[in-house]
């Protein structure tokens, strides 16, 4: 079948772009179709594809202010000729799913969430604007989320990464999605000697729906040790933190150092919501337990103590609570081949066996 793949923006290499590299080796001949296209960002199994872009790649500084043109998107989707086309996956989480293919094709929507900013994070990113962005916004929002309910009947069928977001997807688009899990890279992971030492770690870029805050609080008031590898970290935080000689910010960190930080970890605190969460499941892949809170897509990939354990409030103190439990029981999560057995419906090649078996079903119909 002659395929495209449609993504949203190719501007860094995230869950996203790691799940198109799968859908690449799927797929070798398959041609790319973004909005915004930075080849120096993203790696060379995608650069050695043919890619095109829509109008939006031409605008001023795109590469930079790619978010702030996604009003322009939905439209700018019509640059793209999908005709001659067999199949199209789109892969969505800005605009990508509302292009029109050929009568004949099928078109495969993976939705890694519905654009969270037109949604239920509507009012946090209006919150965080300036008054003029958040004018703007209260202008043009509703015309995309009609836009966005209305493209998901181009859709022939929906994938997603979790139970979690499939919720989602049905309460918008009132579709039913199909779950496949990851892809994750395992495999780098899956060898590494565990050395516990007396830390515990905060893992992933720093934003606020992450809630670092809260493993920070729990850290500095029960006297533990906290490393904090990601970017984003504000100056003033890293000061006053700091200073009290229980937290580390390191930053953005290499693979290598990735690898260490997992391997000597006491366990990973993951006090955010995610939809699914890859940064749990590389833990868990090198042996390393998490503490997560009891929400989203960690409920799908924790294996409740067995790889993990949940805190049940976004607090500090019941963070400090599951920290103490997970002290008094940590014989339970030292078995390094139950680790490995959890991960590994988290793979790339169990993500490419699942999503040959969806399109063969729709060849069988």
């Amino acid at each position: 079948m002659k395929t495209a793949i449609v993504h949203y923006w190719l501007i860094n290499m995230r869950g996203g772009e790691k799940m198109l590299e799968a859908l690449l080796e799927m797929f070798p001949q398959a041609d790319i179709y973004t909005h915004v296209y930075n080849s120096k960002a993203v790696s060379s199994i995608i650069n050695n594809h043919r890619i095109f872009t829509s109008r939006i790649n031409r605008l001023p500084f795109a590469k930079k202010l790619y978010q702030l043109y996604m009003p322009l998107m939905p439209n700018a989707l019509m640059d793209f000729n999908l005709q001659d086309y067999d199949l199209i996956i789109s892969s969505e989480a800005g605009p990508a799913k509302g292009i029109v293919p050929n009568p004949n094709a099928y078109h495969l929507c993976y939705c890694h969430s519905p654009m969270r900013y037109i949604w239920e994070l509507y009012h946090d990113y209006s919150a965080r604007s300036n008054p003029l962005i958040r004018f703007f916004m209260k202008q043009i929002i509703p015309s995309i989320r009609l836009w966005d309910i209305t493209s998901a009947n181009l859709v022939d069928r929906f994938v997603t990464n979790s139970q979690y977001v499939a919720k989602r997807i049905r309460r918008i688009y009132n579709r039913e999605a199909e779950v496949v899990f990851g892809p994750a890279p395992i495999e780098q992971f899956l060898s590494l000697e565990r050395k516990p030492a007396d830390y515990y770690l905060f893992f992933g870029q720093i934003t606020g729906y992450k809630r670092l805050d809260i493993a920070i609080e729990a850290c500095v008031k029960s006297g533990r040790k906290l490393i904090i590898a990601g970017a984003g970290a504000k100056k003033k935080d890293i000061i006053k933190y700091t200073k009290t000689g229980l937290i580390t910010f390191k930053g953005k960190v290499t693979d290598d150092e990735v690898k260490s930080l997992f391997s000597g970890a006491r366990a990973l605190l993951f006090p955010g919501i995610e939809d699914l969460g890859l940064v749990p499941i590389e833990a868990n892949a090198a042996g390393c337990p998490v503490i997560a809170y009891r929400d989203g897509g960690a409920l799908e990939t924790i294996k409740e103590n067995v790889t993990g354990i949940f805190f049940n409030n976004q607090t500090p103190d019941s963070l400090i609570e599951a920290m103490d439990y997970f002290e008094n029981n940590e014989k339970l999560f030292q078995n390094r081949n139950v680790f490995s057995d959890h991960v590994r419906q988290f793979s790339k090649s169990a993500f490419i066996e699942r999503m040959f078996c969806i399109l063969d079903k729709k060849k069988r119909l």
